[in-house]
Parts: C-alpha cells; sequence; structure tokens
C-alpha cells in the first residue's frame, strides 16, 4: 500500500488529532523533497541483485522500452577481450538516465493524486506505520539494508550516501507500484540473467574478472563523454574523456560525389585526370590502381531505383537490375548463358564461354579428368582469372571450394560488380605490370577459361606470377582455344606455352575434352622440389635473386624469374596443408614454436587463442547480441584479420569473408590461406579495389586508432560508407576515443547505432548504414571525364 512507503519515507508516526489538512501538506512537502533531490543526486545505475554480484563495476539496468531488445549474461563480458587478454567491456548511456529519470518524476506525481484521493483513509491507517516499518525492514534484509535503513533519511537530507540510498530505494517501489506487470516482468527477466550467471561464474573469473551482467542497447544517442557510468568515475576522468571527443556529429559534413562513373565510383580505378597521362598502355597500366593524393570524403550516390540485395542462394541465379543496371554483358554474352535481362532482374543461368551449359557440369568435367583435385578437400583455395560473372566461384560454394576471382573493371561492363551483387567473392584487378596482391605459394589451384590473358609473351612474365601465387604441388586449368583448336594462331600460342611451361618445369598431367561444351582443358603441376630447376640446361626463365622476397607485393613490379620452393620446413608452402575442414583449425607445421606471435606469446599458442577468442566473441556475442540479422549477410570484409579468426569462427554460416591485412600489421596472411580461408593485402589510406555497395558485413578490429596517424578517419569512413550496401553492417571494436569518433561520424551519416559498449578504454560499436544521401554535391576533379 502506498501509506506503508510513506510511513517509510518520512519515519514518523501519525496520530488520531493530526488534522486531514496537515498530512497532506507534509506528504506534498517531502514528495517534492524526495523529487528535487532525486534530480540533484546521481541517478542509480543498478539494481542490488545486481551490484551484490559485482560492487565494484557500475552498469545500467534500467530497461528502456524503446532502446532495449534484449539483456545479455557475462557471456558477453567474457568474450570483451582480445587475444592479449586487455580489452573490455562497460557501458551504457546519457539518455537511458535522463528517461529514466523522467518517468521517475512522472511516478511520484501519480503517487501524489493517489495519496489526495485517498486521504481519508490516511488518518485511520497510519496508526498502523510501525508494524508496516517493521515488515519493510525485514524484506531489506537481504538487499544490504538500504530499504531497512531508509526510514529516517528524509529528515537528513544533506547526507549524500543516504539520498543515494533513498533514490534507489524509491525508484524500486514506484516503479514495481506504478506498473505491477513491468515489475514483474523485470523479476522474470532478473531470473533468466542470473541462470547463466551462475553456470558462467568460474569462466568470468578467469577471462574477466571485473565482467558483471550488463545490457545490449538496441540503439542509443550517446552524448559526449559519457562512455562510463557516471557513479564509478572521478569529476576529472568525465572531463579527460569529453575533451577527447570534442568534435560533434553536426560538424562533419558530407557531400555526393559528382564524378563520371557515378554510382559505380572507385577512387583508385576511375583516376581518369593520372589514367590520361600515362605515357603508354600496352600492359594494361590504365586499369591498374591510380590513387588521388588524398582520399575522397564524398559519399558515392545510390543507382536510380536501388533496392536492398537480394539474399543467398537465391541471388546467385538473380539480382535486381536497378541495383547493377548494365546490359552490354547480357548483349554480347547473352549467347552464352552469363546474364540475361529479364524484366526488373538480371538472371544467371550459371554458363560461361567455356561452359556454356553451366558451371556444374564443368566443375565435374575437371574433377573426372583428374581425380586428385579433390574439390573441398585437397583443393580448397582457388584464384580464378578473368572471372567474367564468377559464375564457376558460385558454384564451387557447393563443393566446399572456395574461388577468389578477379577481372579489370574494363569494357565488358561490371562484370566484378554483377559476381559480388550475386554474392560471389571477386574484386577487380588485372594482370599488368605489378604482382598481384596476394602472397607467394599460397592457391591449391590457378585456373584460367578463355581469360584473355597473353600467358606466353616477354619471357612469361604474367605466368611467372602464377607460378608465384601457386601452392608448391598446385595445378594451373587452362581451359582455351589453342588447347583444342589447330589453327595457326592456336597452334602457335600452344607451342609457345608448352616451351614455356616446360622451361618454368611445370608438369602437363593431363589434356582433356568436354564434348558437351566442346570445349577442352589443359591441367598443368607445378613442382615441390628444386630438383627440375637445378637440372635444366639453361637459366630460362632465371632463378630469382635470393634477395628477392616473394611476399613483398605492394607495389612491386613484375619480375620474369621463378622463385624456388621453399625446402626448409618452417617455410610455407614447404607441405601441403590439412585436408579441409581439419585445416582450418590446425596450427601450421611451419609456424615455429620459437617464433613471438602478434600478441607476444609462442606462434602457434598465439595461434590458438586468437582462435578460441573470435569463437567465443561470435557465438556469445556477434551472432546474438548485436541485433544483426545473419540471413542477410553473405559478402562479410575482415579489415583487419591477423590469423583469420573470426572468418574461422563464421564458417557454419553461407558466408564469405575477405581477410585484409594492412601494408603496416604483421605479415599473418600466407596463416590465413594455409586454414583454407583467402584474402589480400592493402593499404586503407587508399580505396579498396571494389564496386560500391558490394559488402553485408564489414568488421575492423583495432584498425582505426591505427590507421588515424597516417591518413584521415574520415575518408576511412566514407571508404567503409562505399562498400557497405545499405542496410549493411559495421563493427568496431577499437579504444574509447575512436570509437566515439566513429560513432558521432556514423550518426552524421544518418546510420543506426544499434550498439556500443565499452569499459577500461576498449569499446565496441555497431551502426547499421542507411539509404541517406546528402543534398550537396562534390566534385572530383581527377574522377572527371
Amino acid at each position: 500500500m502506498a501509506i506503508g512507503k510513506y510511513s517509510r519515507v518520512d519515519g514518523r508516526k501519525s496520530t488520531n488529532y493530526c488534522s486531514t489538512a496537515t498530512i497532506v501538506v507534509f506528504v506534498a512537502l517531502c514528495l517534492v523533497g524526495v523529487w528535487m533531490l532525486m534530480s540533484s543526486s546521481v541517478d542509480p545505475v543498478q539494481k542490488t541483485d545486481l551490484s551484490s554480484q559485482d560492487s565494484n563495476t557500475d552498469f545500467s539496468s534500467q530497461d528502456s522500452k524503446a532502446d532495449l531488445k534484449e539483456k545479455v549474461t557475462d557471456k558477453f563480458s567474457n568474450q570483451f577481450e582480445d587475444s592479449s587478454g586487455e580489452q573490455a567491456e562497460d557501458a551504457t548511456k546519457e539518455e537511458s538516465k535522463t528517461t529514466k529519470s523522467e518517468d521517475e518524476s512522472n511516478s511520484e506525481v501519480n503517487e501524489t493524486e493517489t495519496q489526495e484521493t485517498q486521504e481519508e483513509k490516511t488518518v485511520e491507517e497510519s496508526s498502523g506505520g510501525n508494524s508496516n516499518e517493521e515488515d519493510s525492514k525485514k524484506e531489506g534484509e537481504g538487499s544490504d539494508n538500504e530499504e531497512s535503513n531508509s526510514g529516517g533519511q528524509e529528515s537528513n537530507p544533506s547526507t549524500e550516501t543516504n539520498e543515494n540510498s533513498q533514490s534507489e530505494s524509491e525508484n524500486e517501489k514506484t516503479e514495481t507500484e506504478s506498473n505491477p506487470n513491468e515489475g514483474g516482468d523485470k523479476q522474470e527477466t532478473e531470473e533468466i540473467v542470473e541462470e547463466p550467471k551462475k553456470k558462467e561464474d568460474e569462466k568470468a573469473k578467469e577471462e574477466f574478472p571485473a565482467g558483471a551482467q550488463s545490457e545490449i542497447l538496441k540503439e542509443t544517442t550517446t552524448e559526449s563523454g559519457s562512455w562510463s557510468t557516471q557513479a564509478a568515475e572521478s569529476e576529472s576522468e568525465k572531463n579527460s574523456q569529453k575533451s577527447k571527443s570534442s568534435k560533434d556529429a553536426s560538424d562533419y559534413k558530407w557531400k555526393v560525389c559528382n564524378v563520371t562513373a557515378g554510382p559505380d565510383y572507385i577512387p583508385c580505378l576511375d583516376n581518369l585526370q593520372a589514367i590520361s597521362k600515362l605515357p603508354h598502355r600496352d600492359h594494361y597500366q590504365h586499369r591498374e590502381r591510380h590513387c588521388p593524393d588524398e582520399a575522397p570524403t564524398c559519399l558515392v550516390s545510390l543507382p536510380e531505383g536501388y533496392r536492398q540485395s537480394i539474399k543467398w542462394p537465391t541471388s546467385r541465379e538473380q539480382i535486381w537490375y536497378y541495383n547493377v543496371p548494365h546490359t552490354k554483358l547480357a548483349e554480347v554474352k547473352g549467347h552464352q548463358n552469363w546474364v540475361k535481362v529479364t524484366g526488373d532482374h538480371l538472371t544467371f543461368p550459371g554458363g560461361g564461354t567455356q561452359f556454356i551449359h553451366g558451371a556444374l557440369h564443368y566443375i565435374d568435367f575437371i574433377q573426372q579428368a583428374l581425380p586428385d583435385i579433390a574439390w573441398g578437400k585437397r583443393t580448397r583455395v582457388i584464384l580464378d582469372v578473368g572471372c567474367g560473372v564468377a559464375s564457376l566461384g558460385g558454384y564451387l560454394f557447393e563443393r566446399d571450394v572456395l574461388a577468389l576471382s578477379f577481372a579489370p573493371k574494363d569494357e565488358h561492363e561490371a562484370q566484378v560488380q554483377f559476381a559480388l551483387e550475386r554474392g560471389i567473392p571477386a574484386i577487380s584487378a588485372v594482370m599488368g605490370t605489378k604482382r598481384l596482391p596476394f602472397p607467394s605459394k599460397v592457391f591449391d589451384i590457378v585456373h584460367c577459361a578463355r581469360c584473355r590473358v597473353p600467358w606466353h609473351i616477354e619471357g612469361g612474365k604474367l605466368l611467372l606470377e602464377l607460378n608465384r601465387v601457386l601452392r608448391p604441388g598446385g595445378y594451373f586449368v587452362w581451359s582455351a582455344t589453342p588447347v583444342y583448336r589447330n589453327d595457326t594462331e592456336n597452334a602457335d600460342i600452344w607451342k609457345a606455352m608448352s616451351e614455356l611451361t616446360k622451361s618454368m618445369c611445370w608438369d602437363l598431367v593431363k589434356i582433356s575434352r568436354d564434348e558437351l561444351n566442346e570445349v577442352g582443358a589443359a591441367i598443368y603441376r607445378k613442382p615441390s622440389s628444386n630438383e627440375c630447376y637445378e637440372k635444366r640446361p639453361q637459366n630460362e626463365p632465371p632463378l630469382c635473386n635470393k634477395a628477392d622476397e616473394p611476399d613483398a607485393v605492394w607495389n612491386v613490379q613484375l619480375q620474369a624469374c621463378i622463385h624456388k620452393v621453399p625446402e626448409k620446413v618452417a617455410e610455407h608452402g614447404s607441405q601441403w596443408p590439412e585436408l579441409w575442414p581439419q585445416r582450418l583449425e590446425k596450427v601450421p607445421s611451419w609456424l615455429s614454436g620459437s617464433a613471438v606471435g602478434v600478441y607476444g606469446k609462442a606462434a602457434p599458442e598465439d595461434f590458438t587463442t586468437d582462435n578460441e577468442h573470435w569463437k567465443r566473441v561470435v557465438s556469445a556475442s556477434y551472432l546474438t547480441g548485436l541485433g544483426i540479422d545473419w540471413s542477410s549477410v553473405r559478402n562479410v570484409m575482415d579489415m583487419k584479420a591477423v590469423y583469420g579468426g573470426f572468418a574461422a569462427a563464421l564458417k557454419d554460416l553461407k558466408v564469405w569473408v575477405m581477410n585484409i591485412v594492412p601494408i603496416t600489421s604483421a605479415d599473418t596472411l600466407p596463416i590465413i590461406y594455409e586454414r583454407g580461408l583467402f584474402g589480400m593485402y592493402h593499404d586503407w589510406c587508399e580505396s579498396f579495389s571494389t564496386y560500391p555497395r558490394t559488402y553485408d558485413l564489414v568488421h575492423a578490429d583495432h584498425l582505426f586508432s591505427d590507421i588515424k596517424k597516417r591518413c584521415k578517419l574520415q575518408g576511412i569512413i566514407a571508404e567503409v560508407d562505399r562498400i557497405l550496401r545499405p542496410k549493411g553492417t559495421l563493427i568496431v571494436r577499437d579504444d574509447v576515443e575512436t570509437i566515439t569518433e566513429i560513432e558521432k561520424m556514423a550518426k552524421s551519416l544518418q546510420w543506426k547505432v544499434q550498439l556500443t559498449y565499452s569499459k577500461d578504454n576498449e569499446g565496441l560499436l555497431c551502426v547499421q548504414k542507411s539509404l541517406w544521401r546528402p543534398t550537396e554535391v562534390e566534385t572530383i576533379s581527377s574522377a572527371i571525364a
């Protein structure tokens, strides 16, 4: 009853000779006093049952109906650490506290109105105040005597501790009385949270001694410096955090890029100004990367009529026409079943120039020609050169094979864009004058089906680049007209290729003809030892200089030489990896125990720690706690992949992950390939070689705080906006200062903030991109024809 509560608040016995008017006036004054004290004091952030579980950490536990979807247990706290055990979690938002205070004030007003309607009962029932007070004391014994000691708090408003205790007790009582059903829901929720807490208590102590139960807000609107619970920090610390992120979201100004390429703008491939100054183009220099001096900060426009991408696997067969509104390939290659225009859709029958009757038949044809290929077991990662619309890669997924496809941004309009919109891995690249952005000795197979690359010219420089990236003992599958046509031109090419491959010590294992498609394929095998190289009568092509590092690829010119096969066990490529899927979890044999890993432990232990860490993060948080619809996620990018643990943890989902190792990070990309995953090197101060709107989810673990030392963070976020699909998700793990800055940028982009979570200067941010585009336009002169 309300009178029981107020008997505890004023701490006085009512007498029968008190007038009704006196009681009403007194109670009203008390309520006003309590309300004023609560407005000026620190808002309570944790209920008594939670504070008893972790008295050292304050977390807000007020359920905001507009923002809060669900509570999480210590599993979220447990996962929020990096492999070195330094990351942690915290936090909630100032707005939640503001909402809470307003709700409590409204509850007090309602209580006052109720009290006035019951004034005649007040005198009669107040005589039972002592017994009610004693009952309240008994009920409060399990909560550190907070409620039992609240009786005389109103008589001493100057004591801050008593004020806070009184406020917390009052809030709990008021919420329960003003909404009995809500109180029942909270009690039930607390019981649900408590059960997994008990189950994982020991694990939490080991992994995160300071971890506590927390809430994930579905959407937040954090103000500057409100990253930590106010009751747990000194005023100087709060001011320090505010000074670190003084720039407000409104200070970020965005404009739409005015460029010739329009919605298909790729800054490093559409630098028309730089391309126009090239002295010659005989080696496809105009299709290579020519990045602007400074990364653009404008936003790429959306195609008119753009719609959210169709989900995989339906997307493999059809996409929305207006998302990639190009018809040239349908006109030129339609008879080869590449792509067709069907109403509002572009449809892909699964064909290609060399497999008009479908990719699946062609895949079986190769397997039958050479059973040792063993799709999805021995062969896991392949490179598809000149991929077209990447139908081969799209259907190899059914055989547990990852195909990284590439083709230039050329007159074959939007072929890589088609592939990515379908949900198939692909990048825009060309075999020109520079090495491909991949490590040496990593692809199990390199495939070329009518890829229009002149392998035999200039001493075989381009084929020698494939030799560099092909794993020793791996296969080169060449499905091209010189294999099965005998006209003069094709015969001459076949002769030149035969001489070149023999001098490279490649064995011609098989020539097979596909009667259905009326094509043929030659399958070569790279040697797994150096014996053949040493027996060659002529050193042509020459062996590469010993100082030539085969894994050095960023802006490195092609060399017409052969890199020797590694013979030491400690070198990657010296042994074939485990069969798939065992290779995913297996520590690479060449990872030496004496070497120090990225996180400071012995390399094998470092690898294992990272692997287990990401399993825990993905299962305990990413899959259930961030509000992501994983059925809509297909194309994923990890902007700083380290050992590929994040990608490995997503193995059971129907997704693929482009693992990026930044050029300033430790070179761990060969380890990623050894696991049966793929990726490439990149400098995030430059644009990535992909079309706009091609990834559903982008993940960045401690990348932005490092990269912003070299280039503007706003340019990097503009690049993320470019490659991320509307409604796509960005997950960032970084220091609090960087998280704060990125969150403000995200809000200025009208992105939806789904989660912010931080503690001990480490934070997690999850945001969803919107369809918003600004109205102002910025002309990029380097990209105007």
